[in-house]
């Protein structure tokens, strides 16, 4: 039998679809992290350090190490963000943690960004950098510079060029990780 001797597809009448519900509109609230949150921060960083080059970490942190980040970052006054959903699960995080640690430096501070596999995409990023911009603005920053890998984080390369950081360097070949070597970006932005 040929393909135009089939008779068409049977469709149920109107009133027995089954109608999907639309999908909940993507929402979030940004705000400062707690200690309740760490677990969650945890396990998002985990996932890029396993999975990915994002981060040129080999070795994930415990959670002992990032209470101590936690409660380094806050007696600084540093910035230490959480996006999370309308039921309270962990988005994304974003921090400001000291440059480099001699008193000179107090006013720069290196900024990380990192989402749930499943934020990404949705501008959630933006908002989280925008929102750690303002906060670092606040807590008297002046300068937040960003290392980003040169391969595997072109998307972390575009969101920080959308909000004015400037390349003011690369360094090729200078980590290896998954057998590979990798280069870095270093990106600047003068928040005063």
């Amino acid at each position: 039998m040929l393909e135009e001797e089939y008779s068409p597809a049977r469709r149920r009448p109107f009133h027995l679809r089954r109608i999907e519900p639309p999908e909940a509109p993507f929402s979030y609230e940004i705000r400062p992290a707690t200690a309740r949150d760490l677990p969650d921060v945890r396990a998002i960083y985990d996932h890029y350090v396993v999975n990915t080059m994002v981060t040129l970490d080999t070795e994930v942190k415990s959670l002992r190490q990032w209470r101590s980040t936690f409660a380094y970052v806050t007696r600084l006054g540093l910035p230490f963000l959480v996006a999370v959903s309308p039921t309270g699960q962990v988005l994304g995080y974003a921090i400001c943690e000291p440059w480099i640690q001699k008193r000179a430096y107090r006013f720069t501070a290196e900024e990380s960004i990192y989402l749930r596999p499943a934020s990404t995409g949705k501008g959630l990023g933006k908002a989280l950098l925008s929102a750690l911009i303002d906060a670092g603005r606040q807590a008297g920053l002046k300068q937040l510079l960003a290392v980003v890998a040169d391969s595997g984080a072109e998307s972390s390369l575009a969101l920080h060029a959308s909000l004015g950081f400037k390349e003011t360097g690369r360094m090729g070949r200078v980590a290896q990780k998954f057998g590979r070597w990798i280069g870095t970006v270093m990106l600047q932005k003068s928040i005063r």
